[in-house]
């Protein structure tokens, strides 16, 4: 933000200097017509800082102070209501894999194909979505794939550090789940944590309210529609429980919210929450979700670090694995805590100078979905789990990640083990 306040004062001096400098003009101009013509100037010197602080933003990709790619933040400011055609902004991006897991045949998946769409009606009420194609293909009820709306909502900016958004809304828990286009994260697939403790991609029906309250604090803070606690099982936890915005009952309002700091030079911090009661859909069982996490970036010269810690509590953990027993004719096992963790570790290897990038790095997670049983249930230890993630992202241009890594995964089963796997992707954003 520095260079660009820098090129915002030059550019007013450069203005000034240049309107000082032209007598013709000068002498034959009224004061009226020159402070016109110097207003029309700041306009289209603002315009112009606009452009070229997105792209400072999207040459650094991973930059931890960044605000997240898809968010209301970073689409470009209206222009003057004379210039219709540049006031509809078109992004997306898409990732394409191949997942070798041991002892299986390797494939090929177009995994996402996403565009994204926004409007400034005026400077105060602003559109954004996001609509995504998963799996490439979708035919009628069979598993070929999915299409997800998973934002489509309204800003009114009212101040910078209170303004009101409602509409399809992702729930801004975690790193990735607000973050989620590929060139933001290393690694083919993301983190196991922001997949199966925070079941990310996590969206929904919702209204609330976000700002920046200043010295670095920024927030958000949203009523949604709440989880679904018959989807919940032993494997992935909260994930099935994702309403998605499909005639999502709003009976159990949910309540969840994010503070992040980006008052120091290189560093990021954040804490957010999800709470909600989710058994609408049960008899005499009404289970209490609480979530809890915690996150941080931080990047040293060439040197770039994160972590995460997650943690779900599921209240009448016992009761819902009853309930849900005799409605299916089987237990899914759900625990009444979940747990996970992660830290990261890369390093820039090419010059700073340089245009593409090369990013060597390793993530540790340990991410449990049965750490805590309710009385009477025991864990699954297979579900009790970490993984080695190692491997290299590529860019060749700022927006374009050339992926791999080779994926270690260990449980605390002698029975069931897990297969870890050799991944490659690609993954890009505009």
């Amino acid at each position: 933000m520095a260079k660009i306040r820098t090129l915002g004062l030059f550019a007013l001096v450069a203005a000034g200097m240049a309107a000082q400098t032209a007598p013709d003009r000068a002498t034959s101009a009224t004061s009226e017509q020159r402070i016109e013509e110097l207003e029309t100037r700041v306009r289209q010197l603002e315009q112009q800082i606009e452009i070229l602080r997105s792209k400072l933003e999207k040459a650094s990709p991973g930059l931890p102070a960044e605000p997240p790619a898809t968010s209301a933040q970073s689409m470009p400011s209206p222009q003057p209501a004379e210039n219709t055609e540049t006031r509809l902004p078109v992004s997306g991006y898409m990732d394409f894999h191949f997942n070798k897991p041991r002892g299986e045949p390797g494939q090929l998946d177009f995994h996402r194909f996403v565009l994204l769409f926004g409007h400034s009606f005026s400077n105060r009420i602003k559109f954004w979505s996001e609509l995504e194609l998963e799996h490439a293909f979708v035919e009628g009820r069979a598993e070929k794939g999915e299409v997800e709306l998973e934002q489509a909502y309204l800003d009114f900016l009212v101040t910078p550090y209170f303004n009101f958004r409602g509409g399809m809304l992702l729930a801004p828990v975690g790193l990735i789940n607000e973050r989620h286009e590929p060139p933001a994260f290393n690694g083919v697939e993301r983190p196991f944590v922001d997949t199966v403790i925070l079941p990310s991609t996590w969206f929904d029906t919702g209204v609330g309210v976000f700002g920046d309250l200043g010295r670095g604090f920024v927030y958000k803070a949203y009523v949604m529609s709440p989880l679904d606690a018959t989807g919940f099982d032993a494997a992935e936890g909260l994930r099935g429980g994702r309403q998605r915005g499909f005639h999502s009952s709003f009976q159990n309002v949910a309540q969840t919210g994010r503070l992040e700091y980006h008052g120091l030079s290189r560093l990021a911090l954040g804490a957010s929450f999800w709470r909600g009661n989710t058994g609408f859909n049960l008899r005499g069982v009404n289970p209490r979700v609480n979530v809890f996490e915690l996150d941080g970036r931080y990047r040293l010269w060439r040197f770039d670090f994160r972590g995460e810690f997650a943690q779900a509590g599921i209240g009448q953990a016992g009761e819902l694995n009853r309930a849900l027993q005799r409605e299916h004719g089987g237990s899914p096992n759900v625990a009444e805590r979940l747990r996970g963790f992660y830290w990261e570790s890369a390093a820039r290897v090419l010059p700073r100078r340089a245009r593409q990038d090369l990013v060597l790095f390793t993530r540790y997670e340990n991410f449990d979905t049965q750490k805590k049983m309710p009385r009477g249930f025991l864990p699954l230890k297979q579900f009790d789990r970490s993984a080695w993630v190692m491997g290299a992202t590529y860019y060749p241009e700022p927006d374009v990640a050339l992926k791999f890594d080779y994926s270690l995964l260990r449980n605390s089963s002698a029975i069931v083990r897990p297969r870890s796997s050799v991944n490659f992707g690609i993954g890009w954003w505009f």
